[in-house]
Order: C-alpha cells, then sequence, then structure tokens
C-alpha cells in the first residue's frame, strides 16, 4: 500500500491573480514609438554607432578647440623657426618634427605646431558641412513641398529650376562665384565673410537633390487616407502641409542630410585645396593638402595627416549615415 503523496499546491489570492495576469497582458501588448523602434534597430549597428562616437568626438573637438590646444598644442599661427633646419627648411627630426611639445609635427618652413591646426580646422569643415546642410534641408524641403504638394504649373517651374541647377557643373561654378563674391558682407570680413559664402553657395547648390526626395514622398503621401480625412474635416493646406505631411518627411529628410554633410566637408576642403576656400591664416584641411605639395617628397606627414582627418570624419559620417537609414527605413536597399 502505498503512502499519499503531499498535497504541493499553494493557496493563492484570486484577486492577486488576476492583477498579476492583467499586468502580464498589459506589458505584453505595449507598444513602442517609431523613435524608440528606430533607436533599438539603431544600437544593433556597431559600425554606425562607432560612426556616431567618432562624429560626436570630432564635434566636441571643434567647440572645445582653444581649451584643447592650450592644453595640448600651440597658437596655430605662432612660427617656431627653432623647429626648422635652416639650411632644408624642413622640421628637425623624424616624423615631421614630432615629439611631445608638437604631437603631429610642424609645418615645413614656417614650423606651426600641425596639431593645433588638424584641431582648428576641424572647425571650419564641421561648421561648413552642418550648416550649408541646414541651408540645403531647408530650401530644399520647403521647395520639394510645394511642388509635390500643389503640382500643376508650381512643380513644373520648380522641377525646372531644380534640374537647371543639378545640370550645372558645380565645383566650376562655385569656384568662379566665390571668386567674384565682395570681401565684406553683412557687417563680417575676412574668414567670416569666406567661411559665410562657402556656407551659402554649397547649401544653395545642394538643396535640389533633397528637393527631388521631398516631391516624390510629398506626392505619394498627398494621397493617403489620413491627408483626406484632414481635409474632409476643414483643415486649410497650411495645417495639411506642415501638421499632417511634414511630420512625416522627418525620417528621409533626416537621413539625407547625414549623408549630405560628408559631401559638403569635402567640397570646402576641395575649395580650400583650389585656394578659393577660406585663406591664411585660418586653418582649413584642404589648404594643408594644399601647401604640402611642395613637400610631401621630405615631410609625407605634413600630407598624410590632414588627409587622414579628412577621411575619418567622411567615413564617421557615412557609417553614422547608413546606420540611420537602415534603422528608420529597414525595408529599404542600399
Amino acid at each position: 500500500m502505498t503512502a499519499p503523496l503531499p498535497d504541493t499546491s499553494v493557496d493563492t489570492d484570486p484577486a492577486q491573480d488576476a492583477a498579476v495576469a492583467a499586468h502580464v497582458v498589459t506589458k505584453a501588448v505595449e507598444g513602442r514609438s517609431l523613435r524608440q523602434i528606430a533607436w533599438t534597430r539603431l544600437k544593433r549597428d556597431k559600425l554606425a554607432l562607432a560612426g556616431g562616437a567618432v562624429v560626436l568626438f570630432l564635434v566636441l573637438v571643434a567647440i572645445f578647440a582653444p581649451w584643447i590646444v592650450d592644453l595640448l598644442g600651440h597658437p596655430p599661427d605662432e612660427y617656431h623657426e627653432d623647429q626648422i633646419d635652416p639650411l632644408t627648411s624642413n622640421p628637425i627630426g623624424a616624423w615631421g618634427g614630432a615629439n611631445s611639445d608638437f604631437l603631429f609635427g610642424v609645418e615645413p618652413v614656417n614650423g606651426r605646431d600641425v596639431f593645433s591646426r588638424i584641431v582648428y580646422g576641424a572647425r571650419v569643415s564641421l561648421l561648413v558641412g552642418f550648416a550649408a546642410a541646414v541651408v540645403a534641408v531647408v530650401i530644399g524641403t520647403v521647395l520639394g513641398l510645394l511642388a509635390g504638394f500643389f503640382g500643376g504649373w508650381i512643380d513644373a517651374f520648380i522641377s525646372r529650376v531644380m534640374d537647371m541647377l543639378l545640370s550645372f557643373p558645380q565645383l566650376l561654378f562655385i569656384i568662379a562665384l566665390v571668386s567674384v563674391l565682395p570681401n565684406d558682407m553683412f557687417g563680417l570680413t575676412g574668414t567670416g565673410v569666406r567661411i559665410l559664402v562657402l556656407i551659402l553657395v554649397i547649401g544653395f547648390f545642394g538643396w535640389p537633390y533633397i528637393g527631388r526626395i521631398v516631391r516624390g514622398q510629398t506626392l505619394s503621401l498627398r494621397e493617403r487616407e489620413y491627408v483626406e480625412a484632414a481635409r474632409s474635416l476643414g483643415a486649410g493646406r497650411g495645417y495639411v502641409l506642415f501638421k499632417e505631411l511634414l511630420p512625416n518627411l522627418v525620417a528621409p529628410i533626416t537621413v539625407y542630410m547625414t549623408l549630405m554633410i560628408p559631401t559638403n566637408i569635402l567640397t570646402e576642403a576641395a575649395l580650400s585645396f583650389l585656394g578659393v576656400g577660406v585663406k591664411p591664416p585660418t586653418a582649413s584641411w584642404g589648404q594643408m593638402l594644399s601647401s604640402a605639395i611642395a613637400t610631401f617628397e621630405f615631410v609625407p606627414t605634413y600630407m598624410i595627416i590632414p588627409g587622414l582627418a579628412i577621411f575619418i570624419t567622411v567615413m564617421a559620417f557615412n557609417l553614422f549615415g547608413d546606420g540611420v537609414r537602415d534603422a528608420l527605413d529597414p525595408k529599404g536597399t542600399r
């Protein structure tokens, strides 16, 4: 005869069980916003996060450039003839004269600190890249919205303007335009007016690209049900444009802006390399590359360091931009 099994049941409170079940169901059906979903996808992309970390680092370097130079370098326009060989006009020592006082060495002939000029050059490149992208996004978004929403002669006129600007050899036209613009604008002179001109010109020639994207998206979105519902409730054109359509265009605009910034940085570097960008003694990576042409056979580091700065910056923005695109539009194709 076997012994009876012990009773292992536990008395529970039915009300407590119901509360626990309701909590589990609530947690199970709890939704996430599009921002949370995009951030979750972005966190899985290690390359994009690495690119974003480098971008953040470069932005902090540009913001705190004076303090970084005071701590680790020398004033960017200060000459150090004692670091230059009087016979060859090249830096004394290997690697362009790099040592504990001059981390990246010095420039040939004049002996300016390369590290300080790289740090200050980040300010010019990032400022032009970001600001020109903002100008292009604002103009392109407004005109693209108008063209896609209203259609008709407005769409035809704006589209022809886009086609005309896209048909120009932009770099040559920018060189010609920058060369003839005045050196005194809006109370700015010297470096300030040069940077302003670069921002406006690069941004002006960049807006047709994002304008075409916004126009195409607007043509698709204006036929959606929620737009028709807003119209049926008496919503005006302004409400439909800026309350219904524009919020749904934030994702493609953000993606394209992150991919536009590195292009603007390369354009600024090219213009400075060709001598129509930022003028000396203001530091610019493209200008440093141009100056290194005469001495790169003897001091290759003077060309390698600004070249690496441009390469790392553009690569970081591209990796981060690709990650943002995949996070916001996972069904899109590369």
